[in-house]
């Protein structure tokens, strides 16, 4: 090992230390060793080990560990304390700005332990209420996690929307009368992205040239180019011959799945003379499949019986379920948000802020939701016919009850119930929460199934069979958390939910009103499920909610 790589353990070591809360003195030490050590004039490994032992800085305690990676390659006392941090609180020390200190905060009082989920409290403003954090920190946190996440190969849908978009902008700027279309996963609107890829008929060869001109490393395979910039977006280019275009077009807007079902029912080839993928199907006698619903052979049977959903779109919301204003954990306040909500054509804003349990959020406690309430009761007044529906977002306790009595909960036009807290329990812990929230007569909606953070946090293991079927039993709303980096419930169980009778509730999550946009990241992968507007609670009018909530709290 060399004298920079024995000085990396030992910062490293420090800061876990710190991180862990142990020992500062110790960590203090092996920072300093580490400075000491990446200035020596000479290589450690080439000194003796009295000569190690004499240099100004290096203790006995610092010697015998510099012998020990010397002779073995390793560092045990860092080696234990790997083992003992979880991975992705190792991670956030490669996010500029954070600390030891800070990241020992984030770890062991907002229970954080990923870059993913970081960013995600960030988003809902919960690192303001701690020591150390003020806007700017926050601000400055937020950005750095972008900017290394933007470096890690896989992106959220919304994150490469707009590159992709600019990408393909500038290639039929470049190439004029060449064909550029996008296809695959993006296309397919897949929540997460891995690779963009596009049909053409230029040249591989001026692509090629393009490219490399533009800094972008190159490979080709066949017909194909596989590229990557500094963005660290992976790019495919598919070339073909003008007449191929379509065939392949059409491949590629396919899952894998889908594909093997039509070519089982109709063979592999398509015709060169057919410019579209609508005259394909029309070929076939079927109705036009959406590309984003391409996904199961249900769409495709469906198809062949003249029994297409009519998918859902983002005018069918009629308002925003689930949202949070500066009375707990958001940004803006309850009159500026109803605002904005009026300014963009919905109907009503339910206001669910955090219960009283999610202290980091600032949950509201009874007499606080009594005040809040006495508010909305004045706005209502002051912005009808729009309605500010009263509800909070729940904590769901380790044991499954709900965050309040049963007469605070009873205050509620409807009730939002979610996991926070606790959230590495092995399914059958997890399925006792959520079913015992589930048949709580108050429940309305199941928030946030099973809590992940795409590209972040898989979530808590559960049985969506069994949820499904507890919340058809108790007359429970499925919510399809939008914000991009949730979009939980997973599109794939909304089938089996609508199919089964249960509503889904299409929801922003909104910390701010620039969160209310996120609704459209919940209906493009609605779409991939067939959801309709009928099956969506937030497709719901005023008036339709209004009698649907009554319902409810009559059963």
């Amino acid at each position: 090992m060399d004298n920079s790589a024995i000085a990396d353990n030992f910062s490293f070591l420090g800061k876990l230390i710190d991180i862990h809360g142990d020992d500062s003195f110790k960590a203090k030490s092996y920072g300093a060793s580490a400075f000491t050590i990446d200035k020596l004039p000479v290589q450690l490994s080439t000194l003796s080990p009295d000569k190690i032992f004499s240099i100004k800085g290096i203790g006995q305690t610092t010697g015998k560990k510099i012998l020990e990676q010397l002779e073995t390659g390793r560092l045990a006392a860092l080696d234990e304390y790997i083992t003992r941090t979880p991975a992705g609180v190792l991670e956030l020390l490669n996010i500029k700005g954070l600390g030891p200190k800070k990241i020992a905060t984030v770890w062991k009082d907002l229970g954080i332990e990923s870059v993913g989920e970081l960013l995600y409290a960030c988003e809902e403003n919960r690192l303001l209420l701690y020591k150390g954090f003020g806007e700017k920190t926050q601000q400055n946190i937020s950005e750095s996690i972008t900017f290394y996440l933007s470096n890690q190969g896989s992106y959220l849908w919304g994150q490469i929307e707009q590159y992709a978009v600019t990408f393909t902008e500038k290639l039929s700027e470049h190439f004029p009368g060449k064909s550029f279309e996008i296809t695959g996963d993006f296309k397919r609107h897949v929540e997460v992205i891995d690779k963009l890829e596009w049909v053409t008929d230029e040249g591989i060869n001026k692509l090629s040239d393009f490219l490399k001109v533009h800094n972008y490393e190159v490979a080709t395979n066949n017909n194909t180019i596989i590229a990557k910039g500094a963005e660290n977006v992976v790019l495919q280019l598919h070339c073909v011959d003008t007449d191929k275009i379509t065939a392949l077009v059409f491949e590629k807007n396919c899952s894998p799945e889908f594909l093997s079902e039509w070519q089982n029912k109709y063979g592999d080839i398509i015709p060169a003379n057919l410019t579209s993928d609508k005259e394909i199907f029309d070929q076939h006698s079927l109705p036009f499949i959406p590309v984003c619903y391409r996904e199961k052979e249900k769409a495709l049977i469906q198809a062949s019986e003249n029994n297409l959903p009519k998918l859902i779109e983002v005018a069918d919301i009629k308002g925003i379920i689930h949202s949070h204003s500066d009375w707990s954990d958001g940004g803006d306040t309850l009159e500026t948000m109803v605002q904005s909500a009026i300014a963009k054509g919905f109907e009503y804003l339910v206001i669910s802020d955090h219960s009283q349990t999610a202290v980091y959020a600032k949950g509201l406690y009874p007499e606080r939701i009594i005040a809040q309430h006495e508010l909305i009761d004045e706005l209502n007044e002051k912005y009808k016919p729009f309605k500010i529906f009263k509800s909070i977002e729940s904590d769901i306790l380790n044991d499954g009850r709900l965050d309040y009595t049963d007469e605070v909960l009873a205050s509620f036009d409807l009730v939002i119930a979610s996991i926070h807290s606790n959230l590495k329990m092995p399914e059958e812990k997890a399925m006792m929460r959520l079913m015992n929230a589930i048949s709580n007569p108050y429940t309305t909606i199941l928030g946030h199934m099973t809590g992940r953070l795409l590209l972040s946090r898989n979530g808590y293991p559960v049985n969506h069979a069994a949820i499904i079927e507890a919340c058809v039993k108790y007359k429970v709303v499925i919510e399809l958390n939008a914000h991009s980096r949730r979009l939980d419930i997973d599109w794939r169980q909304i089938q089996a939910a609508t199919d089964a009778g249960v509503l889904i509730s299409i929801d922003p999550d909104a910390h701010y009103t620039r969160g209310f946009e996120d609704i459209r990241y919940g209906v493009l992968v609605a779409q991939k499920a067939g959801l309709t507007a009928k099956q969506n609670l937030s497709s719901f009018s005023l008036t339709e909610l209004e009698a649907y909530l009554k319902t409810k709290k009559g059963m």
